[in-house]
């Protein structure tokens, strides 16, 4: 092979071109595959994994099994590095993988850095992997007569909505006589901002109805082993509490000379390139398209899977990249926790009904089919 394309990270865009490749390969191209992390959640389905909708095994896709299918080299050691000169990423075990060229999808890490105790006391939801250990270690504690009863979501977006409520559902199976589960978001900037009215209100109703208590106005600036306190000083007990706030990138970027943002994601055209060096792309949450800055969230990956491997393609037969678009009215679902769902798009979309959910878990179990089922 003459070719080197390698791809650090296992993330929902990465999974997509592994697959999209081995089905349509690129003549004289070798494909490698540089992670760590050989089971990848997907994002989409950890609240209702949380919920005890879907086991482990079906919110994650295995990397080592697709890339066996897919014919893709896989080097089971995480990146550190890159050496943009001579056009090598350099791994944790002291490996130099060659690139011609070079794609990131490697998530991001918790800046706990504005919360006072948050390193020690918290329990951050990204990333994923390291969240359902220490999440399956809480809900283990909680089991015990004896176990905590009371937990926080710091955070009021989508993520700590949807968190909020599948704990709600989980836990409420092993409440105890005189002892229920008191769970509470805390939220500086309201719930869910970015959506709009009708969501906000849905959502809002489906945390009375399930008794999700909401600390309006609530930034957090301390988490001590009692509780949370609050900028304005009031301060609420917790035996337990989530983080679903501030994040940022992996801090090995910031070695590689490669133009960042505030938080250290990678600074991308909208061709998914990397500003000043077309030979490495960068896609999800490492990324911010400079022209138009998103949210970080999991659809946006998804949504550029195929806008990627269109480019790659166009890279290596050296055609002009096309830029790609998200979409500033994404359709958003949340769970509810008890078989239903919200959905919203745009300024004015709104519902809720089972319907709903029964959607979400289609759209998701599709999406992890193309991965778990691929043959070639």
């Amino acid at each position: 092979m003459s070719r080197q394309l390698v791809l650090v990270g296992g993330g929902h865009a990465h999974v997509q071109v592994i697959r999209a490749l081995a089905e349509h390969p690129e003549p004289d191209l070798a494909v490698t595959l540089v992670t760590d992390r050989l089971l990848t959640p997907y994002s989409g389905m950890l609240p209702g994994h949380i919920a005890g909708f879907y086991s482990h095994s079906e919110m994650h896709i295995d990397l080592g099994r697709l890339a066996r299918v897919a014919g893709v080299s896989l080097v089971d050691s995480a990146a550190n590095g890159i050496d943009r000169v001579n056009r090598h990423v350099r791994t944790k075990d002291g490996s130099l993988i060659p690139y011609d060229i070079l794609s990131l999808n490697i998530g991001i890490t918790p800046d706990l850095s504005g919360i006072t105790g948050a390193g020690q006391h918290g329990i951050a939801v990204k990333p994923i992997s390291t969240f359902l250990e220490r999440l399956d270690a809480l809900l283990a504690d909680a089991a015990r007569p004896d176990g905590p009863r009371r937990i926080v979501l710091v955070g009021g977006g989508a993520a700590g909505i949807e968190l909020a409520l599948a704990l709600k559902a989980r836990l409420g199976n092993l409440e105890t006589a005189g002892r229920p589960f008191w769970i509470a978001i805390a939220t500086g900037n309201g719930l869910v901002p970015t959506l709009n009215l009708g969501v906000r209100r849905h959502v809002r109703h489906a945390l009375a109805r399930h008794g999700v208590t909401v600390l309006d106005s609530f930034r957090v600036v301390e988490i001590t082993a009692d509780g949370i306190r609050a900028e304005d000083g009031r301060s609420v007990e917790a035996e337990a509490v989530l983080l679903s706030t501030a994040a940022k990138a992996p801090e090995w970027l910031g070695e590689t000379g490669l133009a960042t943002t505030t938080g250290g994601f990678l600074s991308i055209a909208p061709t998914l390139a990397s500003i000043g060096d077309p030979a490495i792309f960068a896609v999800g949450d490492c990324a911010t398209m400079i022209s138009d800055p998103m949210p970080k969230a999991g659809v946006f990956a998804v949504r550029q899977g195929a806008a990627l491997t269109g480019n790659i393609r166009r890279a290596l037969r050296g055609e002009p990249l096309k830029p790609h678009g998200p979409d500033p009215d994404f359709l958003t679902i949340l769970m509810t926790g008890d078989g239903s769902a919200i959905a919203g798009r745009g300024a004015w979309l709104a519902v809720e009904g089972r319907w709903v959910w029964r959607w979400k878990d289609w759209i998701d179990r599709r999406f992890m089919r193309r991965f778990s089922d691929f043959r070639l």
